[in-house]
């Protein structure tokens, strides 16, 4: 009684508000707006087998992306299309403390994609990491918001630091494939000694972060896991973008 008492007093002090129109949701207990929920740009088959990006012919395996490069990591899910309604809701989320809209994105990664996880059986769940001085300016890393909480309902467990951002890189989205991969070589490390103490085999990795476009950061950190033993490399984002 105590517990749904201070639930109701949160919820009057801190109400819900939609993740992409900013308003306070309603009926009670929901986390989106029934309309805005209804506009979001979720992915459908056909989707590419090998990273989730939306395909046009469904006679086609893979996206054109992944069909002229060879991949290291084994199969990456995204939930939406990255569209400008996401671009907005996931600005905010990184940069403008929207950290309550973890809850929403959370709850449809389980609803869609739950089930898969669990057949995937990673052994630990790995946010992208982000660099210490991009950490500090911004008060947390978005990945590790969306992997603690996925990895404690699936019964996973999560290492945030198994992969160690070495190297400050410049942005992603205004270079080219081959800015971005020189951009993160050497930029991500394994953590030998967080491995070591952990005393549990890690083969199977599933990497959590918030977007994925050409897959550079993913296939970065993938090289380094593999690179360290791991033998299978999974993916799972909020959004992917296309036309790369």
């Amino acid at each position: 009684m105590a517990n749904a008492f201070l639930d109701y007093i949160i919820e009057l002090l801190y109400p819900v508000r939609c993740p992409f129109c900013t308003e306070i949701v309603i009926p009670k207990g929901e986390r989106v707006c029934a309309g805005c929920k209804e506009k979001l740009p979720y992915i459908n088959e056909p989707r590419c087998m090998k990273c989730s990006k939306p395909i046009s012919n469904d006679r086609e395996e893979y996206c054109s992306d992944c069909a002229r490069k060879n991949h290291q990591y084994n199969r990456g899910f995204a939930v939406w299309r990255y569209d400008e309604t996401m671009k907005r809701s996931i600005a905010d989320f990184k940069y403008r403390s929207r950290k309550d809209n973890a809850r929403f994105y959370v709850s449809e990664i389980i609803r869609l994609y739950g089930d898969k996880i669990k057949e995937i059986s990673p052994d630990v769940i790995v946010p992208i990491p982000l660099h210490r001085s991009k950490y500090n300016e911004r008060g947390y890393n978005q990945a590790q918001l969306l992997a603690l909480p996925i990895g404690k309902e699936l019964g996973i467990p999560v290492l945030p630091r198994l992969l160690l951002r070495k190297k400050k890189t410049l942005p992603q989205k205004n270079l080219s494939d081959k800015e971005r991969l020189k951009n993160l070589t050497e930029a991500f490390g394994y953590n030998e000694r967080l491995a070591v103490e952990y005393k549990k085999q890690i083969k199977k990795v599933l990497l959590v972060d918030d977007i994925y476009t050409t897959g550079s950061t993913i296939e970065a950190c993938t090289h380094v896991l593999k690179s360290n033993g791991v033998l299978e490399v999974f993916f799972l984002v909020l959004c992917i973008g296309e036309g790369f």
